[in-house]
């Protein structure tokens, strides 16, 4: 798709960070309703954060607002629930 038009793309691109934005926020949910994240793994969004940052400067540096505005906001939501699991690990409150 070498020809794809710039429209097409950021259709692509902001329909992806939507479904990544969205996939974070029944976690969210959850979690601030139960005060329970103990099945939540720390590592696994210690490591989920990194990789946010690093696709949000990409998205930056490479002059892609889809990728760098869909990122920083899944960066805020995994954010969110990492310190979730840190005040509700272990399920009180």
């Amino acid at each position: 798709m070498e020809n794809a038009p710039d429209w097409l793309i950021n259709v692509f691109g902001v329909t992806a960070g939507l479904c990544s934005m969205m996939s974070f926020l029944p976690q969210i949910w959850k979690i601030s309703r139960s005060k329970d994240a103990s099945g939540v793994s720390l590592r696994m969004y210690a490591v989920t954060i990194v990789g946010f940052i690093c696709w949000t400067v990409y998205g930056a540096l490479s002059q892609s607002w889809p990728v760098t505005l869909a990122n920083a906001v899944c960066l805020v939501l995994v954010s969110i629930i990492f310190v979730l699991r840190l005040r509700f690990g272990d399920g009180s409150t």
